[in-house]
């Protein structure tokens, strides 16, 4: 995988162009071998012409507020596009009218000078943190490809589309997870923003009170790099922090339950590689983590709310898996959901409060590693506990309206896993120059 920054110097000196770049994504998408047909759900048509139009203005020098110009982008099959049908991962949308304009972040990176190079599958609706999808297939993790494990999800192609350098990075959503999931599982970087900083305009919603939109990519700095683009900030290249300088707290409690040895041991050799380089390391106790589960009941209400036409004409079209855990959300009493935003406020203040000390808070991103796509097809009680397992420790951080980044802390060849570094409400721009020092300090576990 390829930085942003490097494929952007190689653009602007002319060791490669833009439509050499799409063509090379353009030929991974279509090889017949590959995860192509799974990870997209429409590919531009337009997208050539696109790159020979980025090329020009490089030639010309115009490159003046475009970051992003001549970079091949997947973006999730979540946002509208203008004259495209938005699906969601969907068969249920397929026949609605195409989008008359495009959705705000779209606008904000085909301003920046991306090439959107197409759409990516997701599963159904954004309601699961797997990434199986019934409808157009389930593309498979890059690591231990013959036994064809999850993605993650939601943003199951987004993560497939960068790994199998069909795109130089992607833009998906994280609801629960679905950024910061898919980006543990596959080996990559993925970001979580607090939730306001980027606009959802034009996205087709899960729940409102916890939607985000966020990058996947290679390095953490090319998560920075696509986060000022979307939250219509400027980018400014940030030394890391010394190490030496930072206090974490690892968060205690049900999220260091039931880790697999994979991710234990990925999870404590990257603590030890943060203290030897000089970090100070405590556990952290968060009395009110125990209650986020029972509060954090709010997102089946608000799916519920925007399907319920639809569920009642079409629920037979929806993935079962997905059609089950809105309908959830359909005998929620109005007083049930003030009271739960209640909880909500509060748990937050609290979050605050117990977290105000350090520089970022640390944990598994998530407790296992991805398991095999058919162990979960064919059984509902695994599908349904390894998608608990999987949301477990990321929706924490959406709950309590904060910001998350998930860097990897496997060791080269083995298992994907990824440590995420998170922290309260608007602290995005100190969590990302965080994450680049703990990105440099485990890199030696990555070589």
């Amino acid at each position: 995988m390829r930085s942003i920054g490097d494929v952007l110097q190689q653009l602007h000196s002319g060791a490669t162009t833009s439509r050499m770049l799409v063509e090379q994504c353009l030929t991974n998408i279509a090889d017949p071998n590959g995860e192509g047909a799974r990870t997209f759900t429409r590919i531009n048509d337009k997208a050539l012409q696109q790159a020979n139009e980025a090329d020009a203005l490089l030639r010309e020098g115009n490159t003046a507020n475009k970051p992003l110009l001549g970079l091949p982008i997947s973006v999730k099959d979540l946002f509208d596009v203008e004259g495209e049908t938005t699906t969601a991962g969907s068969v249920v949308l397929s026949e609605e009218p195409p989008a008359d304009q495009d959705a705000a972040i779209i606008a904000r990176v085909r301003s920046a000078g991306a090439v959107i190079i197409g759409r990516t599958n997701m599963t159904e609706f954004a309601y699961s943190g797997l990434g199986l999808n019934p409808h157009y297939g389930t593309p498979a993790n890059p690591w231990d490809r013959a036994h064809r494990r999850i993605p993650g999800g939601s943003s199951s192609g987004a993560a497939i589309s960068v790994t199998d350098d069909m795109a130089i990075a992607a833009i998906g959503t994280d609801t629960g997870g679905s950024v910061r999931i898919p980006s543990a599982l596959c080996g990559l970087t993925g970001f979580k923003p607090t939730a306001g900083r980027i606009p959802l305009h034009g996205t087709v919603p899960l729940a409102r009170s916890l939607d985000s939109v966020g990058p996947l990519a290679a390095t953490v700095d090319c998560c920075a790099r696509l986060d000022a683009v979307l939250s219509g900030e400027s980018y400014t290249p940030q030394p890391a922090f010394p190490l030496s300088n930072l206090k974490f707290g690892i968060l205690q409690g049900y999220v260091l339950e039931g880790l697999d040895d994979a991710t234990a041991t990925a999870f404590q050799n990257a603590l030890l590689a943060l203290k030897e380089a000089g970090a100070t390391i405590e556990p952290v106790e968060f009395p009110a983590l125990a209650r986020i589960p029972a509060s954090n009941q709010t997102a089946a209400a608000e799916a519920y709310a925007w399907h319920r036409r639809s569920l009642a004409t079409n629920g037979h079209r929806y993935d079962p898996h997905v059609s089950t855990r809105i309908l959830h959300g359909a005998n929620m009493l109005a007083a049930d959901l003030l009271d739960l935003m209640q909880a909500r406020r509060e748990i937050i203040t609290e979050s605050m409060q117990v977290f105000a000390g350090y520089d970022a808070i640390l944990l598994p991103t998530t407790p296992i590693i991805a398991p095999p796509i058919a162990d979960l097809e064919q059984d509902d009680t695994a599908y349904f506990n390894a998608n608990g397992l999987m949301l477990r420790n990321t929706s924490i951080f959406n709950f309590l309206d904060g910001c998350g980044l998930s860097v990897p802390c496997h060791r080269h060849g083995e298992a994907p896993v990824g440590l995420m570094i998170a922290g309260t409400h608007g602290h995005d721009a100190h969590i990302l120059r965080v994450g680049s020092a703990i990105e440099a300090a485990l890199s030696p576990l990555r070589q």
